[in-house]
């Protein structure tokens, strides 16, 4: 893959160019030495932006994502599977979190479709 452009290399990964820049302030990307007027990116920017986007998705948080970029996957195995299981271990306090949200709200939804007389109790819950 041939040098590219900051458009060509978000295009690459499919994010914004205000992504990428946005990564850079961060300290996530690097922001390459122009050429010119021109800063240019390469093959490695872009395997670089692909991982940073599958660790969000993954639910690591930005500076999550800086520390597991500087670590050496050989070397530092211990503490990468460390941070890992602490996401773990927080998506699964979140998963049980929404499922409580989730059963509330369905027994709201029950009580309101129950009841014709009298306000709903959804909005009431809220209030």
């Amino acid at each position: 893959m041939a040098k590219m452009t900051i458009a060509r290399l978000a295009s690459a990964a499919d994010v914004g160019v205000e992504t990428v820049r946005f990564y850079q302030r961060k300290g996530l990307m690097p922001v390459p030495a122009a050429v010119g007027a021109i800063r240019t990116y390469d093959k490695n920017d872009v395997e670089r932006l692909i991982f940073i986007r599958a660790a969000q998705r993954a639910g690591f948080r930005l500076s999550e994502i800086a520390e597991l970029l500087a670590l050496d996957p050989a070397a530092d195995r211990t503490r990468i599977r460390e941070l890992s299981q602490a996401r773990i271990d927080s998506l699964d306090e979140q998963i049980a979190a929404l499922t409580a949200a989730r059963r509330a709200l369905a027994r709201l939804v029950k009580d309101c479709a129950r009841g014709e007389a009298g306000p709903c109790p959804i909005i009431e819950a809220f209030n």
